[in-house]
C-alpha cells in the first residue's frame, strides 16, 4: 500500500509515463473524463486566468495554456511537476507550483479553475470546494470531473494507492453549501462534469 499520493505520481515520471505523449487510442480514452465536453464547459478565452488542480505533467494543460491569458497548474508530486515543466515550457503564460492544494497559500484569484480525475485524493472534499469558491474572481466559473467508479484504490505497477471515491449527489451538495450556483451536470460513459458558477 502506498499511502504518499506523491510518492505514487512521483514513481510513474520515473517508469517513464507522461500523459502529454500517450497513443491516440488512449487519448481517446481519456475523452470520457475530460474531452470536449469537459473543454467546452471551460469556456476559455484569452482575458481569462486559469488555474488547474493536478496539473499532472501537462495533458490538460498542454492544450488549455493556448486559449487563456494566463494559466497556472499545481501538483503534489514534484517529479510530475518537473516533468510539466519541461512539456509546457513553450507558453510563457504558464506557472506551474509543486504543492498541496489544500495547504498551499494562493496569492491571486483566477476567473476559471478546473480539476479532473484529482478530487478522488481529497478526503476532505468540502474544505477543498470552499477553498476553490474563495480563489475565484466574481462569477468564476469551477469546472469539476469525477471518475463513477467507487473504488477505493488504485492499482497500478505493483502499487496500491488509497483514494476517495466521488458521488455526484454529495459533490453536488458541497459546492451548493460553498455557495456555488450550479449552471450543468454532463454525465458521460465514465464520469459526471459538474460547471458551477460563483
Amino acid at each position: 500500500m502506498v499511502n504518499n499520493v506523491s510518492a505514487h505520481y512521483d514513481s510513474l515520471i520515473d517508469e517513464n509515463n507522461d500523459p502529454v505523449f500517450d497513443p491516440e487510442p488512449l487519448k481517446i480514452y481519456m475523452d470520457r473524463w475530460d474531452g470536449a465536453a469537459f473543454f467546452d464547459l471551460l469556456d476559455l478565452n484569452v482575458s481569462k486566468s486559469v488555474l488547474e488542480i493536478g496539473v499532472g505533467t501537462g495533458r490538460l494543460a498542454i492544450r488549455t495554456a493556448p486559449l487563456c491569458g494566463a494559466f497556472t497548474g499545481i501538483d503534489i508530486s514534484e517529479k510530475t511537476v518537473e516533468k510539466a515543466k519541461q512539456n509546457l515550457k513553450r507558453f510563457n503564460n504558464v506557472t506551474l507550483i509543486h504543492g498541496d492544494f489544500s495547504t498551499f497559500v494562493f496569492s491571486e484569484k483566477y476567473d476559471v479553475i478546473y480539476s479532473s480525475l484529482t478530487f478522488m485524493h481529497f478526503n476532505n472534499k468540502a474544505d477543498a470546494i470552499v477553498k476553490i469558491h474563495s480563489l475565484l474572481n466574481l462569477n468564476g466559473i469551477f469546472v469539476l470531473s469525477i471518475d463513477k467508479s467507487r473504488n477505493k484504490y488504485i492499482e497500478c505497477n505493483g502499487r496500491t494507492v488509497e483514494i476517495y471515491p466521488d458521488d455526484p449527489d454529495t459533490t453536488k451538495t458541497y459546492l451548493q453549501k460553498a455557495g456555488f450556483e450550479i449552471e450543468s451536470i454532463t454525465e458521460t460513459v465514465a464520469a459526471y462534469l459538474f460547471s458551477a458558477k460563483k
